[in-house]
């Protein structure tokens, strides 16, 4: 199409003079030499101030061209086939229907001339060309080709993912294989724009699985179907740049890779496990600048919150943060030491591994194989004159007892312990073999916690719930006449799911008087409950109602993620609780 062609169409939809194009094309053009992959019509459509997709509607009704909602229109195999993997994704078209005019292409950039030449030699019969945002139609590439399928199919052409491997060892003649390096980092690139937390590698007999944990949430990734030949390279490249050893396929190994996405530091922590079908891979993404939050950004009660304020700058005692992996723990502690850090306190801390720098601390990353464990650390902490000690995770009794030592010597001491609430925490602690008395003298506070999914923003949506279903799960009876609920509809923001991000729910235990002689008697856990609860403590589940109320998360969320009560035992929550939502 020529120039003066393009010029008219182009400034027709956007009701611009014609000079005008000039000034775009020249912007544009001085954005691409700048770096910027952006079209000329995303250019163009932004510059007006209009959505891609409705300039893209007004240049397909300009053009005579049908403008295709991707969303809506499914696209058959057949069709599909008619254009190889590598035109695909090399101009970003997708092939959408076959019919008897011939086959219809979409695209986003209808004046490209290479791209109409290539893809009707590669179709090699009459082609029909439709319109759809650039978006959408990567979208669309991935969903129905699958994550890298361009780069098996092109075996190693095209650019690399902007990702550089840190402490990758020596790369094998089997590695050299430039799609398969290039598939793994594109894995870990697309992992890391979903905000997944964690990738697993999962070999089955006829196929390889590949999941990825978004916002606690394990979602199957769509993979090209000739992945499973690529098994044992993939593995191997994983291997080789963890740093293990890619011979050995009978034991499990542990491996760490670090790499930069566009400046980020990710640490990547990777462990392999044979399995039947050949080894299974998990890794751990821990972007180091995303784990701090400070204390007020945390979601705390302001009454919880001005009562750790009190707890954190006492001269001694310890202060434990319970809940399962992935519940935000170390988060937590992070929060409360940047919250007293100063010149004036000495502060050391001994992780596994160490998430976050933390500017001013001292922090130490334990090394099992040589004998650096958390109990050996933190006894040699003691000799340093610290004011605050942090240990990763009390695991066993001599950890418990050097840190309940140190706490009755004048430190403060943080650390983890896995117990499914607060209360729950003096049962470890005195089953682990630590005297009630000590216990009960050291321990100042323990704060249990539960990450839940919030409520995608873009497609916030009111629901109606049922009286009789609250009253069942045990929702505030005095507020369910005034309680509003909501949920996500779905959106392309949050991938249909209905909620981004995550937020803390909260159960904060304060050990008083009244507390001390239940635990030195090793009262039951429920007993310590229902008396912190007496004075005053907020369970779990409470917590999550009140920020089920505020809007923040849904019913369904706190439901799937708190205890269940003996009286929800038939429920459980999750899909069952559906039947009780009005849509």
């Amino acid at each position: 199409m020529a120039i003066g062609s393009i010029k008219d169409l182009v400034t027709s939809v956007a009701q611009a003079p014609p000079k005008q194009f000039d000034d775009w094309r020249k912007s544009w053009r001085a954005a691409v030499t700048a770096g910027s992959a952006e079209p000329l019509l995303t250019f163009v459509a932004r510059e007006c101030g209009l959505a891609e997709d409705l300039f893209m509607q007004k240049l397909a009704v300009s053009m005579g061209w049908p403008f295709i909602d991707l969303h809506k229109q499914g696209v058959p195999t057949e069709a599909r086939n008619k254009i190889s993997t590598k035109i695909a994704f090399q101009y970003l078209v997708l092939p959408s229907a076959l019919t008897d005019a011939g086959l219809q292409v979409v695209t986003s950039d209808p004046f490209d001339a290479a791209m109409a030449s290539a893809v009707r030699f590669d179709a090699r019969m009459p082609v029909n060309f439709a319109l759809a945002p650039k978006a959408e139609i990567e979208k669309a590439l991935k969903k129905y080709y699958g994550v890298g399928a361009e780069t098996l199919d092109e075996m190693g052409e095209g650019e690399s993912m902007e990702l550089d491997i840190a402490n990758s060892k020596e790369i094998t003649e089997d590695d050299q294989e430039a799609s398969v390096i290039k598939f793994v980092n594109q894995i870990i690139w697309e992992a890391h724009k979903d905000r997944a937390t964690d990738i697993h590698f999962e070999p089955a007999e006829d196929e390889l699985r590949i999941r990825y944990r978004i916002d606690g949430i394990l979602h199957q990734t769509p993979m090209p179907p000739q992945l499973k030949r690529f098994q044992a390279a993939l593995i191997s490249r994983i291997k080789v740049m963890s740093g293990m050893n890619i011979a050995e396929k009978r034991l499990p190994q542990d491996g760490r890779i670090n790499v930069r996405i566009k400046g980020e530091e990710i640490d990547i922590r990777v462990s392999t496990v044979p399995t039947v079908y050949g080894e299974s891979v998990s890794l751990r993404l821990l972007t180091r600048g995303k784990i701090f939050l400070s204390l007020d950004k945390l979601g705390f009660a302001p009454k919880d919150e001005a009562i750790i304020r009190e707890i954190i700058v006492k001269p001694h005692g310890i202060f434990l943060v319970t809940g399962p992996t992935g519940s935000g723990k170390s988060t937590s502690l992070y929060a409360f030491l940047s919250a007293i850090n100063s010149v004036h306190k000495r502060i050391i801390t001994i992780e596994e591994p160490v998430e976050y720098e933390l500017k001013g601390i001292n922090q130490i990353a334990v090394r099992p194989e040589i004998g650096l464990t958390f109990a050996m650390g933190l006894r040699h902490i003691l000799r340093q004159d610290p004011n605050v000690v942090m240990v990763g995770e009390i695991r066993d009794m001599e950890t418990a007892e050097i840190a309940i030592r140190a706490s009755l010597t004048g430190h403060l001491v943080f650390s983890t312990l896995h117990t499914n609430d607060a209360p729950s925490a003096f049962t470890r602690l005195i089953d682990m073999g630590i005297e009630p008395f000590l216990v009960a003298s050291s321990v100042e506070a323990i704060m249990a916690q539960r990450l839940v999914r919030t409520i995608c923003p873009h497609c916030k949506t009111e629901q109606k719930v049922e009286r009789d279903y609250l009253k069942r799960i045990g929702f505030p009876e005095d507020e369910i006449e005034t309680a509003k609920f909501w949920r996500g509809a779905g959106c392309e923001e949050c991938r249909q799911f209905g909620y981004q991000g995550r937020k803390g729910i909260y159960e904060l235990l304060i050990v008083n008087e009244s507390l001390r002689p239940l635990i030195l008697n090793r009262a039951a856990a429920s007993t310590i409950a229902a008396k912190a609860i007496e004075n005053g403590m907020r369970s779990l589940r409470t917590d999550g109602w009140n920020k089920v109320k505020n809007g923040e998360t849904t019913i369904e969320e706190v439901l799937r993620v708190t205890q269940i009560e003996e009286h929800m035992d038939a429920l459980g929550g999750g899909e069952k609780t559906e039947m009780w939502v009005k849509k």
